[in-house]
């Protein structure tokens, strides 16, 4: 019997950003050119997502199918919290 694997996406936030990503999707994959194209730094700590780039993190948080990661706290987040932890931070 064949044994059929499942891609689960993740995604790790932290200081309100993006930190870490393995994701599957076109979609995906386009909003991260979109995010790139933008300008970002290549510390976590340091990057100042404009508003465009906030939403794309909250689209990257609809689109993903597996876990979403708070680097910060070293806990996992549900989809709600992740957007509302990029949007108020």
């Amino acid at each position: 019997m064949k044994k059929e694997k499942l891609d689960k996406d993740s995604l790790t936030l932290k200081w309100g950003t993006l930190k870490g990503w393995d994701f599957h999707s076109d979609k995906a994959t386009e909003l991260l050119r979109e995010y790139g194209e933008i300008g970002s730094s290549m510390s976590a700590a340091m990057q100042k997502d404009t508003p465009r780039q906030k939403e794309i993190i909250c689209e990257l948080i609809d689109e993903c199918n597996g876990e979403i990661w708070n680097d910060w706290e070293g806990k996992e987040m549900t989809k709600e919290q992740a957007k509302k932890y990029v949007l108020e931070y």
